[in-house]
């Protein structure tokens, strides 16, 4: 049997159509009029969502960043929305969502053709676009695809949303369309999205909320700023009685319930306010998020992270204490001594209480792993994002000691060898003349090395460097973490070229972590919004000083504390643990620092003007002006954590000895003036005292360290 090609009935239809038309002109007029319209909406689908972007809808999520004991301390978000899925959300929220705004929502695919007659007699009427007939799938295509469909309210977008809600019913289940659009929708106060509007309203989860919570929320999808339970609680409270009211006439409420339910006040539980958690600390990691996202391939404003960080709030606490309790006292004395300045130039009040605020740059990490544990980069965040703990560069004056003492200790020499305590003339390499002086202006004789660092003696330390060399300290500096430029000066020893404070911590923090250098880090970890690890942080460990060194500077470090310059931390305010530290001051006052560790953690303080030409004024040394936050923050720690006083760790090759001061030799019975000294085995003395031969010594007390 012969088959007609398949056109031909095609052609035929055609023809016949096109017969008609010519006999019949309202035929010429339909046909035109629908070929226009066919291709009037093709051209309009031209601009629409791709499938392959309805296919992955991929709404904008929270990150949010914790701390290391699990409190969220910061959320980053282009909206403030946490995602849920459709089994989260209570079955009433669900029917008064259907209630309300979509009762035939399972029975049509997208569209509610019963509706729109209505809409277009309304708007007809009206002359405008007032009555409308959209679905929640309607609805959701205009949230999701916002830019593609249009903002004017016209034909073109209406026509654009029902073709984009068309297409959203054939690639999703219902099901899956209210589990969006109950994650997309705003819900006022910038939240987008149930589980974020059940925490901004109620501070609950979503899957907590009783019915007449529920209907608060789905009445905001109307309008939510005029029904703000916050802002007009008794217009929420209208409309929240006629979703109630919808949902009892589609049988989802009987009437004993509706009646009990919209007697109800509307209240609001909103969460407390409270202040930002360590805001310079979620600054610093922001930034390091920002420059991980590419790599990672992530928004960390869009994608929903849960980042997962070192600090521990308890500490953070205890930093946040410690400034609140000395700075008021601070700040006045430092005003105090710059009132002449502020007379002799007649600089305005305003001007001078900007210029003269003290600045602070404070942060703690743990020594073992590098984990930043808190952090402060100013006095007010919210009025100087500067974070002067991480980008600050200051002098660190005799801070920076303990990297010539342990380059000293590290090539040979002991805590008893001896440097003259006298003047000396520098010349420096560029030609300058540089003359050291002693802090209170005075000079002796041989000094040991142990009290060259306990009483922080300039002259010791510029004749030290001398003898080892000025670029054999900036390569220890540069080995132990300082990364900031270092001139090989001899005024290095004073600390003449600037350092970053958390650069100066971690480096203070390979002594205590006995010659192991690891990078300091503030992110652990971060996973992506369905738990899957995408980032995880391997900082880098490294040997880079012996134990043996690393515990001598300690041993040295120790003595500063208890009977130095920092042993007010003990007097005055009463820390006990074992510690080990040093002071730092600037020329003229300018920068005072302290920086310290425990066999816990390393901490370290500078505070100070941001105008360099400022000083903190006279008597503002390291001991006076920064210590008491360093003392203040490691006696909260050790009291809120309850922490051990566990004692430094003494290494298998370094040996106690009884050695005479005299001659730096092994103690006879002759010696009259004897320590007991930690040495480093490979260099420890081995010969007895030939200086004193006479009558069996008398111990001095105080000598032993």
């Amino acid at each position: 049997m012969e088959h007609k090609p398949a056109h031909s009935s095609k052609t035929s239809l055609l023809n016949r159509l096109l017969e008609r038309a010519k006999r019949h002109p309202l035929w010429t007029t339909i046909i035109v009029f629908t070929l226009f319209v066919l291709l009037y909406v093709g051209y309009l689908a031209m601009d629409l969502a791709s499938l392959e972007k309805l296919e992955n809808v991929d709404p904008a999520l929270v990150t949010r960043i914790f701390s290391e004991d699990g409190v969220v301390i910061h959320e980053l978000y282009t909206y403030n929305r946490i995602y849920v899925s459709y089994d989260q959300i209570p079955e009433h929220v669900i029917q008064a969502l259907l209630a309300t705004e979509d009762r035939e929502f399972f029975d049509h695919w997208g569209i509610n053709i019963k509706r729109i007659p209505k809409a277009l007699l309304v708007d007809l009427a009206t002359l405008s676009f007032r009555q409308g007939f959209s679905t929640i799938t309607m609805q959701l295509a205009r949230n999701l695809y916002a830019k593609d469909i249009g903002f004017s309210k016209n034909i073109n977008r209406k026509i654009r949303e029902i073709l984009t809600a068309l297409q959203i019913e054939r690639t999703y289940s219902k099901k899956e369309i209210l589990e969006m659009y109950l994650n997309v929708a705003y819900f006022g106060h910038g939240v987008y999205g149930i589980q974020s509007a059940a925490k901004r309203y109620f501070n609950k989860d979503v899957s907590d909320l009783t019915p007449e919570e529920g209907a608060v929320l789905i009445a905001l999808l109307k309008s939510p700023a005029r029904y703000s339970p916050i802002n007009h609680p008794d217009l929420a409270q209208q409309r929240r009685n006629l979703v109630l009211y919808n949902m009892f006439a589609c049988h989802y409420l009987t009437r004993e319930q509706y009646d009990s339910l919209k007697a109800l006040p509307v209240v609001v539980h909103p969460p407390e306010e409270r202040g930002k958690i360590a805001p310079y600390f979620t600054e610093y990691v922001r930034q390091q998020l920002n420059s991980l996202q590419d790599s990672l391939g992530v928004n960390v404003y869009e994608d929903g992270l849960n980042v997962y960080t070192t600090l521990n709030t308890q500490i953070q606490a205890c930093m946040d204490s410690a400034i609140a309790r000395y700075m008021p006292q601070l700040q006045k004395k430092v005003r105090e001594n710059l009132q002449r300045w502020k007379e002799e130039n007649q600089i305005p009040d305003s001007v001078f209480e900007k210029k003269s605020e003290v600045q602070i740059g404070f942060v703690a990490l743990d020594h073992r792993n590098g984990h930043i544990l808190a952090m402060v980069g100013g006095r007010d965040f919210s009025t100087s994002k500067f974070n002067r703990a991480t980008q600050a560069r200051r002098q660190p004056g005799s801070a920076f000691k303990p990297f010539l003492y342990v380059a000293a200790l590290d090539n040979g020499y002991t805590p008893v060898d001896k440097i003259l305590n006298q003047p000396v003339v520098i010349t420096n390499p560029d030609g300058t003349r540089w003359d050291p002086e002693n802090f209170d202006h005075t000079f002796g004789g041989l000094t040991t090395l142990r009290e060259g660092l306990r009483r922080s003696i300039n002259l010791v330390a510029a004749r030290l460097i001398l003898e080892i060399g000025p670029q054999t300290v900036v390569d220890y500096a540069h080995r132990l973490g300082i990364h900031t430029p270092l001139r090989p000066y001899p005024s290095l020893a004073m600390g003449s070229s600037e350092v970053i404070p958390l650069e100066l911590v971690s480096a203070y923090g390979v002594f205590a972590n006995k010659g192991v250098r690891v990078e300091p880090i503030a992110i652990t970890r971060i996973e992506d919004r369905f738990g899957n690890v995408i980032y995880s942080a391997k900082p880098r460990r490294q040997q880079v000083l012996s134990q043996a060194s690393a515990y001598l500077i300690t041993n040295m470090l120790e003595t500063v504390i208890n009977k130095g310059t920092g042993a007010s931390a003990r007097w005055r305010y009463h820390f006990t643990a074992p510690a080990a530290g040093k002071t730092g001051t600037t020329n003229d006052y300018t920068d005072a620092w302290f920086v310290g560790f425990t066999p816990y953690l390393t901490a370290g303080v500078w505070v100070g003007l941001d105008d360099p030409e400022l000083k903190l004024g006279r008597g503002m040394t390291g001991s006076r002006a920064a210590l008491p936050f360093w003392a203040q923050f490691m006696k909260c720690v050790y009291d809120s954590l309850k922490l051990p006083h566990t004692e430094f760790i003494q290494p298998s090759d370094v040996i106690n000895l009884q050695v005479c001061l005299d001659s730096g030799d092994i103690a006879t019975n002759f010696c009259p003036n004897v320590v007991n000294e930690v040495f480093n085995v490979k260099y420890r003395p081995t010969q007895t005292c030939k200086l004193h031969q006479g009558p069996k010594r008398k111990k001095k007390p105080g000598m032993f360290f």
